[in-house]
């Protein structure tokens, strides 16, 4: 059951810390202040999950996990290919809707593969789905 637990908080640490980086990315391109101001509050709210899976992975004396380079490497490519070909609102929502979906597939994943993890670790992992989604919709508008 601990196993499973470290386990999934470090997949959404790793998840979490994407989200931020990814925003990151984008976040200066962004033209219309409300497009704006939605990144910033879900970069806001990826990183208060962030300090939330930080104390749990601490409580269980485990260490905090970095997005894998591979993944993290091929979304900046992604993401500086798409914004050079085409550099709009527009490019932004749809990039920023891929990596929601992306990221709601790998978590609901985890939470398959690492049954056994506690309730706590559980609902931090629906709650950064649920950032996700919520971003995700939220990015219709613009798409």
């Amino acid at each position: 059951m601990e196993n499973d637990t470290i386990e999934l908080l470090k997949k959404c640490d790793a998840g979490a810390k994407m989200g931020i980086s990814s925003i990151d990315e984008i976040l200066e391109g962004v033209c219309d202040t409300n497009l704006k101001k939605m990144l910033q509050e879900s970069k806001h709210q990826h990183k208060n999950l962030c300090s939330e899976i930080h104390s749990q992975l601490s409580q269980h004396q485990s260490m905090e996990e970095e997005p894998d380079p591979m993944a993290k490497g091929m979304s900046w490519l992604k993401t500086n290919l798409k914004m050079t070909m085409n550099h709009s609102d527009e490019t932004i929502a749809d990039l920023i809707t891929d990596g929601c979906n992306m990221g709601v597939k790998s978590l609901h994943k985890y939470l398959n593969q690492y049954k056994n993890a506690d309730e706590s670790s559980q609902k931090l992992c629906r709650q950064l789905s649920s950032i996700e989604e919520q971003l995700c919709q939220q990015m219709r508008s613009y798409l």
